[in-house]
């Protein structure tokens, strides 16, 4: 049984009868996202952990590309009808269009278990744990047992539209040269499922012989890593013509470590 971000308004605190729950069926999903409170932030959505899976993508309050323009929005690319419906409840509606983009993404949307989404942001949840991470939406049904917990929290990011899957990767950049400079590191990644976009590492003073570290949230699932493009430039003119290189690149998978 899939919740699909169940509704906040008269539900949230209630009696199991009345909402949702563990206990309606052998295995209950839910996908939170529009959590906020209801007042002052109008959330539709409940941010209690109330199935035996319960998912939070991007936090599970605010969306990825739900802060757009209004009128864009509302002359959408799906009608008036449809962007204007968005621009009222855009989060509320994202949990749909996240389970039917997770039906033709069966690798896509992984949750990791995590206690929170600012813990998420750090290495403390990454890769995922030996057993795997659950996939959200329509194969989350995959994992039914496979955790002991009472209440699982899963976090994950999406994208802005649709297609909304991305695929987390923790790349560590050392740097080579003969003298910091200020700047910007960016990769992409090669692989045999495909290539990202360029992704920023770091922006400030580069120092040689300091690592940095950042989690990417790709496009694609890259599969095997074939190849690591490192750009860098510095944010303006140097007489000098400073030189910067990558003495050693690290990338590691959150699917498998």
């Amino acid at each position: 049984l899939l919740g699909l971000d169940p509704a906040q308004p008269y539900f949230q605190g209630t009696p199991i009868e009345v909402r949702l729950d563990k206990t309606d069926a052998d295995f209950v999903d839910v996908i939170h996202t529009d959590s906020a409170p209801t007042i002052p932030n109008l959330g539709f959505g409940m941010p209690t952990a109330i199935g035996h899976l319960d998912f939070y993508p991007n936090g599970g309050e605010q969306m990825p590309g739900c802060g757009k323009n209004p009128i864009s929005q509302i002359v959408d690319l799906d009608g008036i009808w449809e962007g204007t419906r968005d621009f009222v409840a855009c989060n509320h509606l994202r949990s749909y269009k996240y389970y039917s983009d997770s039906i033709i993404y069966p690798d896509g949307f992984l949750g990791y278990p995590c206690a929170s989404y600012e813990v998420f942001e750090t290495d403390t949840c990454f890769p995922c744990p030996r057993e795997g991470c659950p996939n959200m939406g329509h194969y989350a049904d995959k994992f039914k047992g496979k955790f002991k917990n009472n209440f699982v929290k899963l976090y994950l990011n999406t994208g802005e539209a649709k297609d909304f899957a991305l695929w987390r990767y923790k790349v560590t950049v050392t740097l080579s040269g003969k003298s910091k400079v200020k700047g910007y590191v960016n990769v992409a990644l090669y692989g045999s499922g495909g290539n990202t976009r360029q992704h920023q590492i770091f922006e400030g003073t580069l120092q040689p012989d300091n690592t940095y570290t950042k989690f990417i949230d790709a496009e694609v699932n890259i599969g095997t890593v074939t190849k690591v493009k490192f750009l860098w430039n510095n944010n303006r003119i140097n007489p000098t013509l400073p030189k910067m290189g990558a003495a050693t690149i690290t990338v590691q998978s959150g699917e498998n470590g």
